[in-house]
């Protein structure tokens, strides 16, 4: 989702403003909003680059998620290897932290093709010295995109403190490139820009040695560091422990810089700390280990010197810090600098044992409520060593009430813009709803009707099934502005519709339903008269030529009444309007089944079962639907989906009881675990295997030969509505729908049907067809869930309306629609399988048969 630029990030600023004085240190877990390419708050004089393409790809068009010009900020000249010519430059006026980067290559709508696989970041505090970031392993590449559309953000470990960032394209061989990209973070409100300090030393314990240098330090290191930034202001505080680290794959004592006293004769260790310009000072926190089992504490006393201009003060601050002996944990000691003005200061820690340990610094200063008069010194030597006995600093009143009137005007106006717009939204949902009902009233074309005789052979459904859709928990409704466009809206906006949305008395998605077919010559279901199951969890899941039905509805029904005292209830799997779907345990449920059936538990033990429930209250219209699934579910016998084990209709509520498989749906499955390999290792999540991987993707293939050939369509085949047993077993089933967990991936428009967008082929969407080719195409991508092992929706890139549109591509085939990428685990033969179920004309797409035919053949 995108990230919005509203007036929360204001008012969270003014806060942060306020509380400056409060704050111990910046926290970057937190510190990650977007600064303002994709916002349009950093202006386009403030972005530069090294050329540029044309006037069209210049370095203002290097936005994240915008597409201005053509597309993105592209280099003049082809990017080489090992070359850091070109870069794209952005100054921020302030210093900030940074925490993330975001970057993107030239999409422009299918037309361009160029992306950074790898890019460096260089950054600045001054505008002159240029730092190469590096991370907390040394490594300086950053890896970036993989295709021209996708969103790929990446942590900055460690952050950056800068008031401009360079991105510097990287390549392995001749390529053209093309960046939009962000930065996120917050204002760095230190001002810290450097701090001097003497190298970290090594500690021998008896059983190992710890490093406590300070391995990021961006500046100069010699015997000491200089005009750099590190590891006291990376935000990330040590452990009580300073043999352990909050970083993983680091060294032992990472988190801190520490020193010994028999290295420093004086007794103090002295770090200058430089800022950006004179500041008030409040106070110091300094963040120490005291574990003085080790001989570790905290400094006992701190002297400060400040300077203004280029004079340091002759008298330092003094504070003395008491010494712990009984708590090792670490801390914070808050120094007390009594509003003293300076652009540096110059700190003096004296030892209170045999070593010291720092893991963070952060001054807190007031640069808006001071002016630069100081009051008159003292008269007499200076003899105070206590804080309060320093000289003091007149500050200015008359600017601090100015400054508290002027943010309690921007307060009332905040909250006078916030009325304003919420006003705007209720009168803004009062005419949607208006102009909803006078749509659902002309509105002609739905993606839940197929054709015109199918919608007239269900009128006596379409209550039940608006009801059940406006009332279901997943829905999702998009308001009706002037960027959406509904499906039937675009398939009139397609020129091969065009003349059929004028002709009166019909509908485009009627009439080109007939054409179409005509034109590639493929059956489809909605040509003949159709029994849809509705389902008690909404799902639509089977659609059956009235032929098939009668069929198969015409016997008696297979199965046997169980008795409801022997189910007990487990918890809740999912629900509709009209029914619930549960897990239950069965006892004695082997009793009744028939002898080519057998469960992997003992005769005595109870058994897991899903059960479909239908409410008692349901209307007329459910019953019969829920009695019909019963009828045909009881005829479906195969190895690959699941059983219907017996029912409870002597009573109600009706009872539909299935199998289940323990391990739950594959899309859970797939998702805790992670692919065998070089990667698993250094994971502790269990492993499946690729064989076994393929394994069960050519049993779904089985299962779907099977139901094609009954002509039954599944219209909902992904991750989600398959169920996952002992040794890798694969049954499908139809709970997906019903389940909140999975609300996301389907599509509500407008009160009409909930569809899987993503699954479904263009024709499902925009002509309303769902075949057995149709379930082919969603049969691809669920084999491309698999093999990226669950951790992304399909088009992930793409909303919902992107993803519609991207429909009306495939149907001009003009070679601009997009294709879900090649699983990094994909061998080339299963990509070019999963890309002839996508081929847009449905009759040249495989048939189960020769998908399950071939995934056989491919297996060792």
């Amino acid at each position: 989702m995108k990230r919005r630029w509203d007036l929360r990030f204001p008012l969270l600023i003014l806060l942060l403003y306020l509380s400056a004085d409060v704050t111990s240190q910046v926290n970057p877990g937190v510190c990650r909003y977007p600064l303002g390419m994709s916002g349009r708050q950093i202006q386009d004089e403030d972005i530069s680059a090294s050329s540029q393409w044309s006037e069209s790809t210049a370095a203002r068009y290097g936005r994240l998620e915008l597409e201005g010009g053509d597309g993105a900020w592209c280099p003049e000249i082809t990017v080489e290897p090992d070359t850091l010519k070109e870069f794209l430059q952005i100054d921020l006026h302030s210093l900030h932290f940074i925490t993330l980067v975001g970057t993107q290559g030239r999409h422009a709508g299918g037309i361009g093709n160029e992306f950074a696989q790898m890019y460096q970041i260089k950054y600045s505090r001054d505008g002159s010295r240029w730092i190469s970031w590096r991370n907390r392993q040394g490594r300086q590449v950053i890896e970036g995109n993989r295709n021209a559309y996708d969103i790929v953000l990446k942590d900055l470990e460690p952050p950056i403190i800068a008031r401009s960032v360079r991105f510097m394209p990287v390549t392995d061989h001749s390529m053209n490139v093309c960046m939009r990209v962000e930065l996120y973070g917050c204002e760095w409100l230190d001002g810290l820009v450097s701090y001097n300090a003497p190298v970290g030393e090594q500690m021998n314990l008896p059983s190992f040695p710890v490093y406590l240098n300070d391995s990021v330090y961006d500046g100069a290191v010699i015997h000491s560091m200089t005009e750099g930034l590190g590891q006291l202001t990376d935000g990330m505080c040590g452990l009580d422990d300073f043999t352990q680290s909050q970083v993983y794959n680091v060294w032992l004592g990472y988190d801190y810089v520490a020193w010994t006293n028999e290295s420093f004769p004086n007794g103090y260790v002295e770090i200058m700390f430089e800022f950006d310009r004179t500041r008030n000072f409040t106070t110091m926190k300094v963040h120490c280990n005291n574990m003085f089992t080790w001989h570790v504490k905290a400094f006992r006393q701190v002297s400060c010197y400040f300077r203004t201009e280029s004079d340091w003060e002759a008298s330092p601050l003094v504070f003395r810090a008491g010494v712990d002996n009984d708590d090792p944990s670490a801390r914070f000691v808050t120094v007390n600098l009594a509003n003293h003005m300076a652009s540096a200061i110059k700190c003096q820690f004296y030892f209170a044992d045999t070593w010291m340990m720092f893991s963070e610094i952060t001054f807190q200063s007031d640069t808006a409520m001071y002016n630069t008069t100081l009051a008159p010194p003292k008269t007499g030597p200076p003899t105070s060593t206590q804080p309060g006995d320093h000289p003091t600093h007149k500050v200015d009143d008359s600017n601090t009430r100015i400054l508290i009137g002027c943010l309690v005007a921007i307060i009332f106006i905040l909250v006078a813009i916030i009325v304003i717009i919420l006003w705007r939204q209720v009168w803004q949902k009062m005419i949607e709803k208006v102009s909803r009902r006078m749509l659902d009233d002309e509105l002609t074309a739905s993606l839940s009707i197929q054709s015109e005789r199918f919608a007239h052979n269900h009128n006596n459904l379409s209550t039940a099934t608006s009801e059940l859709e406006s009332n279901a928990t997943y829905e999702r409704i998009f308001p009706l502005g002037s960027d959406y466009q509904e499906p039937s809206q675009l398939i009139c906006k397609l020129p091969e519709f065009a003349q059929n949305a004028e002709e009166p008395g019909g509908t485009a998605a009627s009439k080109s339903t007939s054409t179409t077919a005509a034109q590639d010559g493929v059956p489809h279901y909605a040509e003949a008269d159709i029994v849809n199951l509705q389902g008690v969890t909404g799902s639509n899941t089977y659609a059956i030529p009235a032929i098939t039905m009668d069929l198969l509805s015409g016997k008696d029904v297979a199965v046997e009444e169980f008795p409801r005292k022997l189910l007990t209830f487990k918890e809740k799997l999912g629900e509709g309007q009209f029914g619930e779907v549960h897990l239950c345990e069965a006892e004695g449920i082997q009793e009744f089944m028939a002898e080519e059936f057998s469960f992997d538990v003992d005769e005595d033990q109870p058994v897991l079962v899903a059960v479909k429930m239908l409410r008692a209250d349901a209307n007329k219209n459910a019953r019969n639907d829920f009695l019909k699934e019963i009828k045909i579910m009881s005829r479906l016998k195969d190895p690959n989906i699941i059983r219907m084990l017996a029912v409870c209709i002597y009573s109600d509520p009706l009872c539909m009881i299935t199998e289940y498989m323990e391990n739950g749906d594959l899309n859970q499955f797939l998702s805790r675990h992670q692919p065998q390999g070089q990667l698993s290792s250094v994971s502790s999540a269990p492993t499946v295997s690729f064989s076994d991987l393929c394994d069960m993707v050519t049993q779904i293939a089985s299962g779907m030969k099977y139901l094609s050939s009954l002509n039954f369509v599944h219209r909902d085949l992904a991750t989600r509505n398959c169920l996952v047993g002992k040794s890798y077993t694969i049954k499908i089933a139809d709970f997906g729908m019903s389940r909140n967990l999975y609300s996301s991936d389907y599509y509500r428009i407008q009160g009409r049907a909930v569809l899987p967008i993503r699954w479904m082929s263009w024709e499902s969407i925009l002509l309303g067809k769902f075949t057995t080719a149709s379930d082919v195409w969603a049969f691809g991508v669920t084999v491309w869930e698999m093999l990226t092992f669950c951790k992304e929706q399909p088009y992930s890139q793409l909303n919902d309306e992107q993803v519609i549109e991207n429909t009306g591509e495939f149907f001009r085939d003009q070679k601009r629609q997009i294709y879900l990428p090649q699983p990094v685990l994909c061998p080339d033969p299963l990509y070019k399988t999963m890309l002839s179920c996508w081929r847009r004309n449905s009759k040249e797409r495989p048939s189960f048969q020769e998908i399950h035919r071939a995934l056989l053949e491919s297996q060792p």
